[in-house]
């Protein structure tokens, strides 16, 4: 369990941060850059959870602020595995890193949802319900954290877990589905014309 005795170190007054294992970086390196996308996707998700009182369908709101409390708790941990710098040495579970079998809940969450929605025949853009629109916001986070972690990777190939990417890539697909349930399985989209303000 973490506890937290102080929120204030004065540590970072000098625009460094510290990783898990104690190295300090600036606190613009890609792998703060990562990780603090990552917590403002977090952040967002929690904005989108405000919104499920407004969702018309219990029963819909109940399964989503589950899949979206699971969601939070596994940002935390890829946010913890972004903050600890992969090593060649580093034993199989040693470090708390985001596996597989998350990335394969999220396609089975996918799968399950994606049966019951409407087909799409344009792009959808966001909005709708608040609940959607909110959602719609987390997964552009999620867009962002997702290209932060691959310039992480690029900078750093062998200090990143390869996982973080195909998490987040799947965890956008996932809020992507999730947006169009919160709009009434899709019913409630409002979808691009383009070229229609000409």
């Amino acid at each position: 369990m973490v506890k937290l005795n102080r929120i204030y170190t004065r540590t970072g007054d000098d625009g460094t941060t510290g990783l898990v294992g104690g190295a300090r970086v600036r606190k613009d390196d890609p792998r703060v850059e990562a990780y603090g996308a990552v917590d403002e996707a977090n952040a967002a998700i929690g904005i989108a959870l405000t919104h499920l009182c407004q969702h018309s369908d219990r029963k819909v709101a109940e399964v989503l602020a589950a899949e979206l409390g699971k969601i939070q708790h596994d940002l935390f941990d890829l946010g913890a595995d972004l903050a600890t710098p992969l090593t060649n040495d580093e034993q199989p579970n040693s470090k708390l890193r985001v596996v597989a079998t998350q990335t394969a809940r999220l396609e089975r969450v996918i799968d399950g949802f994606n049966e019951n929605l409407a087909p799409l025949n344009s792009f959808v853009l966001p909005g709708g319900s608040s609940l959607a629109a909110a959602m719609h916001l987390a997964r552009t986070i999620v867009r962002r954290a997702e290209r932060h972690i691959v310039t992480l990777h690029k900078c750093e190939p062998g200090g990143v877990n390869e996982e973080a990417v195909r998490y987040a890539n799947r965890l956008s697909d996932l809020l992507f589905v999730l947006c169009r349930v919160a709009n009434d399985f899709g019913k409630s989209d409002v979808l691009w014309k383009p070229g229609s303000t000409r």
